[in-house]
This record gives C-alpha cells, structure tokens and sequence, in this order.
C-alpha cells in the first residue's frame, strides 16, 4: 500500500453544508477503495495565487491517506467531475506503508509535540519569573551602595 498526500481547492462560495457533502464523499470514496484516511486538514479559506474560473480565493483541504493507484484514479475523476472542485493535486509520500504504522507514528509525534509546548510553556514562565527577580537585585544593591556612601562621606 502506497502513501498519498492530495490538496485540493474547493469553490469558497459553497454553504457550509454542501462543503461538508463533498467532504463526506471524499471520505466515502477512499473507505470504498480499502484505503485508511490517515489525517483530514481544513486550512480554510485562502487567497489564490492566480485566478481560477473567476474566482480569487478557494477553500485549501489536505488529505494524508493510505491506498492503492485505483482510489487515487477514483479519487481525481471525481474531483474532475464535480465543477466545485477548482483544483486538486496528489503526490506519493511513500512506497509499501503500513498504514497502522503511520497512524501510530503520528500520534506519537503528536504526544512529542504537545510535551515539548507543555516544556516550553512552563520555561516561559520560568524565564519570565527570573527577570523580575534579577532586576530587584540591582536595585537593591544600589540601595545599599547609598546607604553606605553618605556614611563615607562624614568620615572624611
């Protein structure tokens, strides 16, 4: 089984429900073909580089799946069938996967990344805390240093 990794351009003037049908179809399609939909991403509604049949921006959708050449064949007919589809490309990431594999290795990478935010955020406020005191400091040893200099001073 092959890795795929399809983006393609919806029309942004669909409702939201018809989004979601062409959503739930491209899903069905690639359950009908045996593949394993590894990661559904919605990047939104994005501004286009050129214009494509009048229209200025589109609605960006990255699937990351596991399949054969026949879903991927089935897939872009349908892409090219439906005119609400304004673009589609689709690229290999990988040659014989297992695609629990690749299920497992995301979501280990995903307990990484949300760890080292975790790291991150609690050194940040780590950081946060030590400028605070560091600046006390210097003040309080040029209060000291005052205090000290009138004394000198009498001295002499």
């Amino acid at each position: 089984m092959r890795r795929y990794e399809t983006v393609f351009i919806l029309d942004p003037d669909l409702g939201e429900e018809v989004r979601n049908q062409r959503y739930d179809k491209v899903k069905e399609i690639i359950t009908a073909y045996k593949g394993t939909m590894i990661e559904f991403d919605d990047w939104g509604v994005r501004k286009l580089a050129y214009d494509i049949r009048k229209k200025t921006r589109g609605q960006y959708i990255r699937l990351d799946y596991c399949g054969d050449g026949t879903l991927v064949s089935e897939l872009e007919r349908n892409f090219r069938l439906d005119d609400k589809f304004l673009k589609f490309m689709t690229i290999i990431l990988g040659e014989d996967v297992n695609p629990e594999d690749v299920i497992a290795e995301k979501e280990q990478a995903e307990t990484a990344a949300a760890e080292a935010a975790a790291e991150a955020e609690k050194a940040e406020g780590e950081t946060a805390e030590a400028p605070a005191e560091e600046a006390a400091a210097p003040a309080a040893e040029e209060k000291a240093e005052e205090a000290v200099e009138p004394e000198t001073k009498e001295e002499e």
